[in-house]
């Protein structure tokens, strides 16, 4: 990517939002697709789940639904061949019955370029959060496991911790109330940036009215991403971690 196109993309967004420019401080990221290459296991789990509780969920479809809280993909499935929400206990069985058959899956690696960015992200001064729509109780021991010496407890967001979900920008609203509280510095949209590989993940992070940056590293077209206000593209991780210099300098990394 070249270094004009990135510089574009940033006076565009300040232009947009009233910034004079950016100065990042903090970079959010979404885990599914992004930090592990894992999203093949979610439409395999998803798909028999909900084939095992009477259900219709092809395993494409399971992409469209990246990002949303566990609740809300059985609730529109629920929706569509029932008329009405499933009950809670029927969302905690059905969840339940996805989560344990996906641990069975084989192990997801890291996505390959993510751990070598998250490093360079982090010695330049920037502050990795992660922000996910999954509630894998072992979550953090799976990250500190893949990602030593990266993220920290009080800077995730998980599906225990919001109520809507994406695409609604509340996963990356709590993200920055969280680094503000961990930091106890006054920080604007402007000081972070969101890492997203998914359609709703891209819309949860434009809604919430930061710098958003779409990694395709899935099967959808680049329209997919850019379609719903992704500011820049790459086509992997390891294209971002290969561009990170210039791309840290653009966006007014303080180090």
């Amino acid at each position: 990517m070249e270094k004009s196109h990135i510089e574009a993309a940033v006076a565009k967004y300040c232009s947009a939002h009233g910034y004079d420019r950016l100065s990042v401080r903090a970079a959010m990221f979404d885990m599914d697709g992004v930090l592990f290459d894992s999203m093949k296991n979610h439409a395999y789990s998803w798909h028999e789940t909900m084939k095992h509780f009477g259900f219709d969920l092809p395993e494409w479809e399971a992409y469209m639904h990246e990002g949303r809280t566990g609740a809300g993909t059985i609730n529109i499935v629920s929706n569509r061949e029932r008329g009405h929400d499933a009950t809670e206990e029927e969302i905690a069985s059905i969840y339940k019955y996805k989560s344990d058959l996906f641990s069975t899956r084989p192990t997801a690696p890291r996505m390959p370029g993510s751990y070598e960015l998250l490093t360079k992200v982090k010695e330049c001064g920037v502050t990795p959060l992660v922000v996910t729509g999954s509630g894998q109780v072992t979550l953090l021991e799976r990250l500190n496991r893949n990602f030593p010496n990266i993220f920290c407890k009080d800077l995730m967001v998980t599906a225990f911790d919001v109520k809507y979900g994406k695409p609604n920008p509340e996963p990356y609203l709590m993200g920055m109330e969280k680094m503000k509280a961990v930091s106890k510095e006054s920080l604007s949209e402007n000081n972070f940036i969101v890492v997203e590989n998914a359609p709703l993940g891209v819309q949860a992070g434009v809604a919430a009215g930061v710098f958003t940056i779409a990694v395709n590293t899935g099967p959808l077209p680049d329209d997919a991403l850019l379609s719903q206000g992704a500011n820049i593209l790459f086509h992997s991780m390891q294209e971002f971690c290969d561009n990170w210099e210039m791309v840290a300098e653009v966006l007014g990394v303080v180090e």
